[in-house]
């Protein structure tokens, strides 16, 4: 069975002016526009394709790559609004609605939004909802403490950044444990810290212990690469200079000179650390 608003492998059942028709099956023959078919391509090849629904329901496959598929969450940009609720901009020709009783607020042109995309059961349309609570799983995550997960930013609060671990999960980034700018939208490599009663996970952006100081060390390293050697930085140094220069915390900066420090890479000075 075709799976609408995913990736298909299909055989291409024969050519027409226009494009190639390709076997879908159950759905019948689904026709790929000229534009998007491979150079070459000739009955009973199989190639993979994206397959979404038009304005007049008919399947279509597509070689364009969208910025996520159903079942998954993105942030994506309002193209217009008009009475039948948002189109988001989603990386192929057709626009992905938003029906206004999937909307948390009034969407507006121009804006991005973090929204889970779905496949209607009684239109077989793709659509979104910005509702993305009731999609996020509600069971106990089966991560173990570090375990490294993606996840995507969804928006800024008091007490730092909420964010969807693998697709599935609710997670929060401390503002005082992120040492770098980071924005709704933007996926990132994170690691589990603690999994609460609710099924919340608390994320660092940085491996907990001693692997992280590692990575810290590295990026120090790689610093006082670019700087010719020397950083007019040292553990003498206010913690704001510390999160300015390195983007990390003071105690993490002397946790990770001292390791550089002990491996003889760097070398203290009252004015900086220089690399031997």
């Amino acid at each position: 069975m075709v799976r609408i608003g995913d990736y298909n492998t299909l055989k291409v059942v024969k050519e027409v002016d226009f494009g190639v028709y390709l076997d879908g099956g159950e759905s019948g023959e689904i026709l790929m526009p000229l534009k998007y078919v491979p150079e070459g391509t000739k009955p009973d090849d199989e190639i993979e394709v994206f397959v979404y629904s038009d304005s007049e329901d008919r399947l279509i496959a597509t070689a364009e790559t969208p910025f996520a598929k159903v079942n998954e969450f993105a942030c994506l940009k309002v193209k217009a609004v008009n009475k039948f609720g948002a189109f988001l901009d989603w990386g192929i020709l057709k626009d992905l609605l938003v029906p206004f009783r999937e909307q948390k607020t009034d969407m507006e042109e121009g804006k991005f939004y973090v929204v889970f995309i779905y496949l209607d059961e009684k239109t077989n349309r793709l659509a979104a909802s910005a509702k993305i609570s009731k999609f996020l799983s509600s069971e106990i995550p089966p991560y173990n403490i570090n375990d490294e997960v993606k996840i995507l930013i969804e928006s800024k609060t008091d007490i730092g950044y909420k964010a969807i671990a693998d697709n599935k999960y609710r997670g929060l980034l401390y503002e005082n444990e992120v040492f770098k700018d980071i924005k709704k939208g933007d996926i990132l490599t994170a690691y589990i810290k603690k999994i609460r009663l609710d099924g919340k996970i608390d994320l660092a952006l940085q491996k907990p212990g001693y692997e992280q100081i590692d990575a810290v060390s590295a990026n120090i390293l790689q610093i006082l690469k670019d700087n010719n050697g020397f950083i007019a930085a040292n553990d003498k140094s206010s913690p704001e200079m510390i999160k300015s220069l390195f983007k990390i915390s003071k105690k993490s900066f002397k946790k990770a000179v001292g390791y550089l420090y002990k491996q003889r890479l760097i070398t203290f000075y009252e004015d900086g650390i220089k690399l031997n």
